[in-house]
């Protein structure tokens, strides 16, 4: 069973029809009692981070959550600002991440010409690193929409890169804690084989 962490951010009936299509066990996490019987879970989030991981505070969900992940070592799929927030901290807010990445999120910073921000649209992906989720999606497109991306973290956690302009990373993976900056949920095929993939770890 995999659990979609609905703290008031994300697109989560997206996610949960999806799983419903392929027939793939899932529910919607509204409090930490709903958490019994799940193998997985999935942190979506659109948005600030300093509000994202406000809310995700206040659902009385967080304190649960992190030891199902950092004990139990349950698999978990950050995904948007629900990546961004498995890190350290990010230079558009105040509040503090989750830590569970050892990783900073940063405003995309050109080093020539500047191209509109955010960043909106379809983009190839590269793989950087052999990963269960990423399974047959490299050189594959992702549909986009931030402004910030994950920087400053450890090297061997990162596992794909994206270009604009400049080469970012777009996704993570340390341990059992993925980290994806795109939509899957958005992303058509490519997307709905990301979240398959998972469903598979």
């Amino acid at each position: 069973m995999i659990g979609i962490i609905n703290y008031g951010l994300g697109n989560v009936k997206a996610i949960l029809n999806l799983y419903n299509y392929y027939k793939i066990k899932a529910k919607l996490i509204n409090s930490k009692n709903d958490l019994d019987l799940v193998e997985k879970l999935i942190l979506p989030g659109v948005g600030s981070f300093d509000n994202a991981i406000k809310l995700f505070s206040f659902s009385g969900m967080r304190d649960e959550v992190e030891k199902f992940v950092l004990e139990r070592k349950m698999p978990i799929l950050g995904i948007c600002v629900g990546m961004q927030i498995l890190g350290l901290r990010s230079e558009e807010g105040n509040e503090n991440g989750l830590n569970w990445i050892n990783g900073k999120v940063k405003k995309i910073n050109f080093r020539h010409q500047k191209l509109p921000l955010p960043h909106i649209g379809w983009n190839k992906i590269n793989l950087t690193k052999n990963s269960k989720i990423m399974k047959g999606l490299d050189n594959h497109y992702f549909y986009f929409l931030h402004s910030y991306v994950f920087d400053e973290y450890e090297k061997e956690d990162q596992i794909a890169t994206f270009e604009y302009q400049d080469k970012f990373t777009c996704a993570v993976n340390r341990n059992n804690i993925y980290g994806v900056q795109f939509h899957p949920e958005k992303s058509h095929n490519a997307g709905e084989q990301l979240l398959i993939n998972f469903s598979k770890i």
